[in-house]
């Protein structure tokens, strides 16, 4: 039998990396975990769920101060924003979860912690050269796991490569407060900045190829949030061309069209470009280890191996579900994989995720759009938060939960639009995760007010259809003699 210098290799330390490091370690497993930047933690520390929702909150504050006065409250006087402040609030936000994130933490589970860039010699050899240039050193590993991550795509646009413009790793740290701000996307990225620069006080216009903002929901629960940005203002236009990107009078111009317009401008101080991400594949010279892979990622099995069966991916770098709880799930998928060695198999039909705008977007399971394209028949239940007694008293009645059956009555998916939706979605994590009964969510005792209430009065409300029907009332006037409506 091979002798290996490890029986565990990890390429990356963002979710993924981290997750199969600190389980295999604790387990018995000798393992080295190997980064190439300066830090642990990969995008979602740095560059990503962190600090974006540390700036949200951020322009969230600034947002309900400026309007006080909708509370009954004095309107106070704001100054302009500082944003040197805020990008060093966010780096001490950074700070305070970087030691979770550490090689000490992960030295002490018992892994060896290395930093470099690493690349395939063969399908058990990685060559890893250090972070100072010097020595290349040759390791070997009898398993291998690949979680590498991603980078901000970079679109072909004509002259995007002769401006300084901004991705998700620049954006939280500028040291001033951009006056404009033009944002080129509309996903979840694009339209969390876009607000929250917005309301920080940046005026902001955000291009979006697509008929509407966050394509991949179901038009009516992103109106919601596309009609809360507007009335932040947003300028917001779809299904729009870029035709080319230019630096004209110390302003960066986007040249751009509509079928109505095709030929139209706008200059602003900053660009950020948000169009999704592109998963770290260059320097790894995977063919080295005969692992296929493509600039969409490296494909995966459902038990996350690669063609070679001894090498995993994990996270960004399949291009599948680019979500930090999507990364950590699936590097469970590998412990029980290639430690256990149980068969485990990776399942994403309820995986959950929240756009975290405001009002957040939060959907599990089929939308209206992905169950037409799977072609399955539905049905939809909505309750709207203008029904939610504490919605209201906090002001924010925007927004509803959607919910989808299929023919036979199951729950195949749930959209919250409104505020909180991210928390909301958690308890339906559990009801479709555990297979419990709508009559069982409508039964059950939640507190009032809350938020959550909008739960139980969906499940409650569709269960009223059949407790109030017609047949319902014939039995019981035959059982119990009732006379009917007074």
């Amino acid at each position: 039998m091979a002798e290996y210098d490890f029986d565990l290799i990890i390429i990356g330390s963002g979710a993924a990396g981290l997750t199969v490091a600190s389980g295999a370690a604790q387990l018995g497993v000798k393992v080295l975990l190997i980064e190439k930047e300066k830090q642990m933690g990969g995008d979602c520390l740095h560059y990503g769920c962190v600090p974006s929702k540390t700036l949200i909150k951020c322009a969230n504050v600034r947002h309900q101060m400026a309007n006080a006065e909708s509370y009954g409250l004095p309107a106070p006087a704001l100054e302009p924003v500082d944003f040197s402040k805020v990008s060093a609030h966010i780096k001490s936000v950074v700070e305070k979860i970087q030691p979770h994130d550490s090689p000490e933490r992960f030295e002490s589970l018992g892994a060896v912690v290395r930093f470099g860039t690493a690349s395939f010699v063969d399908s058990h050899t990685i060559a890893l050269v250090p972070q100072d240039g010097k020595t290349t050193e040759h390791i070997s590993g009898k398993n291998i796991v690949i979680a590498a991550g991603s980078t901000p795509s970079t679109p072909p646009f004509k002259g995007l490569d002769q401006v300084d413009y901004l991705t998700n790793e620049t954006v939280f740290f500028q040291e001033s407060l951009p006056p404009t701000l033009t944002v080129i996307g509309g996903g979840p990225i694009a339209v969390e900045m876009a607000q929250a620069f917005q309301r920080l006080g940046s005026k902001v216009t955000l291009l979006q190829r697509s008929a509407h903002i966050l394509s991949k929901e179901d038009p009516d629960m992103a109106s919601v949030v596309e009609d809360t940005l507007r009335k932040d203002g947003v300028n917001i236009i779809t299904n729009t061309n870029i035709a080319e990107i230019f630096e004209e009078d110390g302003k960066i111009s986007v040249l751009f069209g509509t079928k109505e317009h095709p030929a139209q401008k706008i200059a602003s101080d900053r660009l950020l470009v948000a169009l999704g991400r592109t998963p770290s594949v260059k320097t790894l010279v995977l063919e080295n280890a005969g692992v296929k892979y493509s600039q969409k990622g490296i494909p995966v099995d459902d038990r996350m191996r690669t063609n070679v069966p001894h090498i995993y991916a994990v996270g960004d770098i399949t291009g599948k579900y680019q979500f930090t709880h999507a990364a950590g799930y699936e590097g469970g998928i590998v412990i029980a994989n290639a430690v256990f060695k149980i068969p485990r198999k990776a399942n994403y039909s309820l995986l959950p995720w929240v756009t975290y705008c405001d009002p957040e977007l939060a959907s599990i399971g089929y939308n209206e759009k992905r169950a037409k394209e799977a072609g399955i028949t539905y049905s939809i239940d909505i309750e709207k938060f203008t029904s939610n007694d504490r919605a209201l008293a906090e002001n924010k009645p925007e927004g509803k939960l959607k919910l989808l059956q299929d023919a036979k009555g199951r729950v195949i998916g749930v959209q919250i639009v409104g505020i909180h939706a991210g928390e909301l979605i958690n308890e339906w994590v559990a009801i479709l995760g555990g297979n419990v009964k709508l009559a069982t969510l409508a039964g059950a005792i939640h507190p009032y007010p809350t938020l959550g209430e909008i739960n139980k009065k969906v499940a409650g409300t569709i269960l009223s259809k059949k407790v109030f029907s017609p047949f319902i009332r014939k039995i019981l006037r035959t059982l119990f003699k009732y006379r009917g409506k007074a």
